[in-house]
Parts: C-alpha cells; sequence; structure tokens
C-alpha cells in the first residue's frame, strides 16, 4: 500500500472539500434565528412593531422590478421625499403633500436584505390579479381608472366609512397615520392590536376550528398554529359588507387570507400573506412585508362611522352626476 499516495489523495479532497463549502452562499452557513420563548414555549413575537414604508401593495409604474438597486432607491426615495409620489414629473409647490405630514418611515422596505417597490411578490408585476368581471364591476379596466367607488356608500373602503383600519383586517397593510401592531400571546390566543381605529385581531390557537360558513365578521374568523417559528394564521368568513378594504384592495366573502409572522431578529418581524379569492382574482396572490420593533407609545385613534366625510363624498358624487347625466350640463 502506497501510504504517501494515500494521504497525498486524502489531502486533495479535503482541499476541494473546503473549497466548495467556501463557495457556498453566507445564508448557507448562518443559523436560522430561534426567537426567545413565552411562558407557554411558543416563539416570542410579542411587543410594539411599525410597518411605515414608502412601499405600498401595488408597485407604482414608475418601477419596474420587484428588486432595485441602492441607487435607484435613492433616486426614488428622493423624489418620494420631495412629493409623496415617485412619478418625477409631479411637483409640490406650496407644500402639504403626502411626504410631509404623513408617518411613512424614511424609505421603501427592505426584505432580506433586498430593496422592495411593492408588498405583492406574486403576480411578478406587482399588481393585484383582477378578474374580467371585477375588473369591469369598479371600472379598473378604464383608461383612467378611479381607486374607489364614490357614489355607492357599500362600495366605499372601509378606512373611509371608519369600522376598520387599513391594519386591523387581515392583510394587515400600513397606514399613513397609525401604523403600530402590538402583539399579545396566551396560551390559547395571539391577540393582533393595530394602532388605527383600535382594531384587536383575536386568533384562535390550539385546535380550534372555523365558524359555519352562515358566520361572517367584518374581520372574518381567525385560527392559528405554529409551524416552528412561525405563526401561522388562517382568515375566513369574511362579511359582504367588508369588500372594499383601502385603494384597490378587494376582499370578498370566499376568501381565504394565509398570514404568516417569523421573527428574524430581535428587531426584524417577517410577514408574510397569500390570498385565495376565486371570486375577485384569477390567481392566488402573495406579498411580504417587513415590521421593525418600535418605541411607541401607542396612543388611542378616534374615528367613527358615519363621520362627516361619507355624507360630503356621496353628495359630491350625486352633484357630478347631475352634471353629466345625458350629456346635459344639469346641475350647477
Amino acid at each position: 500500500m502506497n501510504l504517501l499516495g494515500s494521504m497525498d489523495v486524502s489531502r486533495r479532497g479535503f482541499m476541494l472539500a473546503a473549497t466548495a463549502a467556501s463557495a457556498l452562499p453566507a445564508a448557507a452557513h448562518a443559523r436560522p434565528y430561534r426567537a426567545p420563548r413565552t411562558e407557554f414555549g411558543t416563539p416570542d413575537l410579542q411587543g410594539l412593531w411599525t410597518n411605515a414604508s414608502y412601499t405600498d401593495l401595488e408597485r407604482p409604474p414608475e418601477l419596474k422590478s420587484l428588486v432595485i438597486s441602492p441607487e435607484e432607491a435613492r433616486r426614488a426615495e428622493a423624489q418620494f421625499a420631495l412629493t409623496g409620489g415617485f412619478d418625477p414629473k409631479d411637483i409640490d409647490p406650496l407644500g402639504q403633500k403626502d411626504s410631509e405630514y404623513w408617518e411613512i418611515g424614511v424609505g421603501l422596505a427592505r426584505v432580506r436584505g433586498e430593496i422592495r417597490t411593492s408588498w405583492i411578490v406574486d403576480p411578478p408585476d406587482g399588481k393585484l390579479p383582477f378578474n374580467a368581471e371585477t375588473l369591469k364591476r369598479f371600472h379598473y379596466d378604464e383608461k383612467d381608472p378611479p381607486k374607489r367607488s364614490r357614489d355607492n356608500p357599500e362600495e366605499q373602503t372601509v378606512t373611509t366609512r371608519c369600522v376598520a383600519s387599513e391594519g386591523g383586517y387581515p392583510p394587515n397593510l400600513p397606514s399613513p397615520d397609525g401604523n403600530y401592531l402590538q402583539i399579545v400571546q396566551t396560551a390559547d390566543h395571539v391577540v393582533l392590536l393595530s394602532e388605527k381605529y383600535n382594531d384587536a385581531h383575536v386568533v384562535r390557537m390550539g385546535d380550534a376550528r372555523h365558524a359555519p360558513a352562515a358566520v361572517t365578521s367584518w374581520m372574518g374568523d381567525a385560527i392559528g398554529r405554529w409551524e416552528g417559528e412561525t405563526l401561522v394564521i388562517e382568515n375566513t368568513n369574511f362579511c359582504a359588507a367588508g369588500l372594499s378594504r383601502t385603494d384597490r384592495l378587494k376582499i370578498s366573502p370566499a376568501a381565504t387570507i394565509v398570514e404568516k409572522f417569523t421573527r428574524l431578529g430581535p428587531a426584524d418581524l417577517l410577514y408574510e400573506f397569500s390570498v385565495t379569492d376565486p371570486s375577485l382574482y384569477t390567481q392566488t396572490w402573495r406579498a411580504e412585508m417587513p415590521f421593525r420593533t418600535a418605541k411607541g407609545p401607542m396612543y388611542e385613534y378616534s374615528c367613527h362611522e358615519g363621520n362627516y366625510g361619507l355624507p360630503n363624498i356621496l353628495a359630491a358624487a350625486r352633484r357630478l352626476e347631475g352634471k353629466t347625466i345625458d350629456g346635459v350640463g344639469k346641475g350647477n
């Protein structure tokens, strides 16, 4: 037996293995973060979090891809800081645009180190995949479609009607004037408390089962489970009155929304959700969003259904409607 030759082969094999290992991404070597545990032994997600960001649910037309470079982000964020939008043609000579008085963070969201231009990650275009019937119903198939209906109180967004906030009902979206989320855990429940309207989304854990389909509510019926480090929440049984959420987002009683919360570090919480709603969309669509720890405090937020905003919106729609009937200038 050639001992020296055998040692040489072993040495070469070791060097090749070491080289291959060093070529692996750093993430392959990093151990997944393990959250601290509650007294019940589950991952501890409790605390005050914020999802304030320039990023929105859908990708704006000025930003062409889901992930952009730091230089592209600097230009986009500078534009947004000036005017509250990403269109370079937009100007704000008098001030008081969204960028000046809303609490929307300091830039576009970062998810796993990537600079994101939309919460939606699938479809790849970052747009809500409405089916043809929904596009026609809400006039989204028109050249200049409205963000929301003006003439039907039942189709006003739940935020306009002051019955729910952007973050109060699943999916949990940021609001420009209330983006804190407080998470509280017990042995058999998780509560997601939204800053805006003080909505408390109560999730039943353990062996909970969904209520019968006839039992519906604004927030839907939420049951949760743990999958390793991730809290998984399945939401069903939404009421028809909550169809129009915020901006273009629609959620029908047929929807199933699955939310996932995973703590990635002491100050980072990843929120993922998918929406399956065949009555409105052509496919299940998915989104990702980062939450970061917040110092607080979280104050009470006051809003009530039936305030002056909704009657004024409907009155304006009636006036505009009167001017355009049969192309004749009815109403002055």
